[in-house]
This record gives structure tokens, sequence and C-alpha cells, in this order.
């Protein structure tokens, strides 16, 4: 009674709202929000930087950059209405809060860098169609998260094995974008995702071109998932000529029971990069691989073990021209249905002193972390 009262309600305020007739748009409202459901996300931290740098800071970690620090990094609240049908039409708007990483992953205009007090974001926010074309085709058409890299920003549908992202995730990869976006499943083995969209993180574009992205998804054999990933467009504030690629490959497999196996192939590439700090307006090239083990012991345990290798040779990534690693161990616990507690430890380690260290800045060429991470979602 009180779920049918609070959705009758919802219609008439709308329709009121619009100014159409009450009795027959709350009819058409009230059937309409009896589909949509609502979901939510809550990632809490506590991180520490063994280095104790004067600085408060956990280098190269957007999302959870601050030291000796207990955080908010996201809360999220999703509203959706499924489409999986010929002729459906749906849509999904992901709304997030945080002090890291709404400000990390933000979108930007043309010309405006977003502010480093932006705490809420618009994460995802598209309307879908299912078109009458053989098998269905889904058409999303708004703002998503990338196809791009092996992991994802988290949300309650989708989280990592480990807390904090890799290097690849922060430094390879766009994180969003905003356009079209095809999906089509041609049978149980084989699925292709294309888009057409602004280019890295950009709500509006900043050139006359545009950002071309290409998602194969193989399923050879069963417990074993082969993507192929292709990103290419001009990136460059108002520059059409100068090209960013990125390949990827990331492979997940299960090759026994309880024991899984992701793999992230990175290579990146663009021409005339003004960020090469070696030969500025040069090409610059990236490249790195990471790979994460898990074993699920049982439903409550699990140990989540990823190491790296990034390469930045030009420095057009990172700033600063060098080679990166690290391994990072991250037991799970699922305390109750809905509610994971994930303590972490993580080593990095670069060729150059690029980390903090007590009251000197890129004083050190090793980091160590310890994190303690509970999240809940519904």
């Amino acid at each position: 009674m009180k779920k049918m009262f609070v959705t009758l309600a919802v219609a008439v305020t709308a329709t009121v709202v619009l100014g159409v007739t009450p009795f027959l748009r709350a009819a058409e409202l009230a059937d309409i929000i009896k589909d949509v459901k609502a979901n939510g996300f809550v990632s809490t931290a506590y991180n520490y930087n063994f280095n104790d740098p004067d600085s408060r800071r956990i280098n190269f970690r957007p999302f959870n950059e601050n030291d000796d620090s207990f955080n908010l990094d996201v809360a999220e609240l999703v509203f959706q209405k499924d489409a999986a049908k010929e002729g459906d039409i749906g849509f999904r708007t992901d709304i997030m809060y945080g002090y890291t990483i709404p400000k990390a992953i933000r979108s930007s205009w043309p010309g405006v860098a977003p502010s480093a007090d932006d705490d809420v974001d618009i994460q995802q926010a598209y309307v879908r169609y299912v078109a009458p074309v053989g098998n269905g085709l889904a058409l999303d058409l708004g703002k998503f998260i990338t196809e791009m890299g092996a992991e994802v920003i988290e949300g309650y549908d989708a989280w990592n094995y480990n807390y904090s992202r890799s290097l690849l995730f922060y430094y390879t990869i766009p994180f969003t974008h905003t356009g079209l976006r095809g999906t089509y499943k041609f049978n149980d083995k084989v699925s292709l995702i294309g888009q057409i969209v602004n280019g890295w993180d950009n709500v509006a574009d900043n050139n006359n071109g545009k950002t071309l992205c290409a998602h194969l998804m193989l399923t050879p054999m069963a417990n074993t998932t082969l993507s192929l990933k292709l990103i290419t467009g001009p990136e460059q504030t108002n520059n059409t000529d100068n090209i960013r690629d990125v390949y990827n490959i990331n492979l997940t497999t299960n090759p026994i029971d309880k024991l899984t196996f992701n793999l992230d192939l990175v290579f990146g590439a663009e021409e005339s990069d003004p960020n090469n700090i070696v030969n500025p307006n040069t090409d610059s090239e990236w490249s790195g691989v990471a790979g994460i083990v898990r074993y699920a012991a049982s439903e409550r345990y699990a140990i989540n073990v990823r190491a790296e290798i990034f390469e930045d040779g030009d420095g057009a990534r990172t700033g600063t021209q060098q080679d990166m690693w690290e391994v990072t161990v991250t037991p799970e616990f699922t305390i109750k249905k809905n509610l994971v507690v994930r303590p972490e430890y993580r080593h990095d380690a670069s060729d150059k002193k690029v980390f903090d260290k007590g009251d000197k800045t890129a004083d050190k060429k090793t980091q160590d972390t310890v994190a303690i991470n509970v999240f809940f979602y519904f």
C-alpha cells in the first residue's frame, strides 16, 4: 500500500508540474515508474603511506590519494529501466558523490579544467533503444563508462578484485565517453560493441573530430573470455590531425574451480604529442601489462593479488620519463550479504625518484601503502 501511494504521489506531482491532464498522465507515469529500479553503492576507506610525506599524499593514486586519512571515496545512486527486447526503451543514470573518485573522473568542457572541489559527478546518463536489427541492436545515447581496460570505476553492479586501481587504469585509458554506443550479440560466443564519441573524458568535444572505439568480445571456451579493444581519434584541443591510438587486450579465465586469472595488456601512442616531455610535440608511446589472480576460498573469503609493469618512456602519461611496477595483495571478506571489507598492502616502484618522502618531494623510488576498504551495495 505504501509503495503504491508513493508511486501515485510521484506521478501526480509530475503531472501537475508538467501541466498536463492529471489522471491520464498520472496513470502513464505510474506505469513507467513501476519498472524503474534504484541501486546504490558506498565505498569508504583508510589509507596510510609508509613514506610519511609532509604532502599527506599517496603519489600516482588519484582514487585514494590521501595519506593517513579516513575517506568517503564514493557514494553512488543509480536509477535505471531495463531494455532487453526488440523495441524496448530504457535509461540509466549514475549519480555519484565523494571526495576522491568524482573529481578524478569528472568529464571536462573544452577549455575548462575540472575543479578540485567537484565532489559530485554524473558518471553515466544515457537512453537505450533496442532496434529491431537481427538479434536486437542495443543503442545507447549519452554518457557512459569506457569499454577500455580490465578494471572499472566501481559501483553496485561491478567492482575490482583490488581496492586500489592499477597504473594501467589511471594512466593508459580514458574513464568515460559521451556519444553513441551500439551493442550487438551475434551468438553466445561473439559480441561486438562500437562507439562514436566526443573523445576522452569530454562532455563536449574539444575539436572537430570524433573518436571511434571498438570492442570485440569472444568466448572461445567455457569459463574463458577474450576482449579485443581499440580506441582511435584526435584528442588535442582544436587539432584533428594528430591521432591518439590505444590497443587493449583483456583475458579472463577460470582454469580450475575457485581460481580466476585476469590479463590486461595495453599499448598506446599519440602523434605530435605536446605532453611528450623528452621531445615535445613529437610522437609518444606508452605500454603496460597487468595480471590479477583471485582465489575464492569460500563465499565469504577470497585473496586477490595483482602485479603490473607500466612503461612511460616519453613521460607523456605521468609527467616523468619512467618505468614503473607494482604488486598489490588484497584479502576480501564478505561480512554479511552486500557488505565487503578489504584490507590491502601495495608496493610501488619506479626507476626514477618520483615518490614523496618526509619533507622532500619526489625523493624516493619506492612507495609502500596499506589500506582498509569497506563497501556496501544494494
